[in-house]
């Protein structure tokens, strides 16, 4: 599969890591460093563009580095890039630490996995089949 991809940062392009990675990193594209104090946020600009095909979308996750080491994670994990979107590619990162982080330009602040999907379409009916689960929720499958 190809991607259109306009690079507008001076970093080289995200790629794989390894011949079974899921993931590209993304890097900061920035002026200037960006200070997350704890429990702050702030959208990182990435500099790139991309075209996707249509019946996919690009997940924009955590790097799980930095968030072991430093509490440092992506927001809204993850973030959805959709297929028709043409803007830049930004991260909401945020800080989950005690201590203040300081976002570096050309840091690797989270990974992008491209990703097919289907779309839906919704059938309305009165009752839905029965199964043995039935309206058990969060943690009704777990040992007790």
């Amino acid at each position: 599969m190809t991607i259109k991809i306009i690079n507008t940062s001076q970093h080289p392009l995200p790629n794989y890591e390894t011949i079974a990675s899921a993931g590209m990193d993304l890097r900061a594209n920035l002026d200037e460093p960006v200070v997350l104090p704890p429990l702050g946020r702030a959208i990182i600009k990435t500099g790139l563009f991309i075209e996707l095909p249509m019946g996919y979308e690009a997940q924009v996750r955590p790097r799980s580095g930095l968030a072991a080491k430093k509490g440092v994670t992506v927001l809204n994990s993850p973030g959805t890039v959709d297929a028709d979107y043409r803007g830049e590619i930004g991260v909401i990162l945020v800080n989950l630490s005690g201590e203040a982080f300081t976002v570096e330009n050309g840091e690797r602040i989270a990974q992008l996995v491209i990703a097919k999907h289907e779309r839906a379409e919704w059938i309305e009916v009165e009752e839905l089949t029965e199964t043995t689960r039935g309206t058990g929720g969060f943690g009704s499958t777990g040992v007790k």
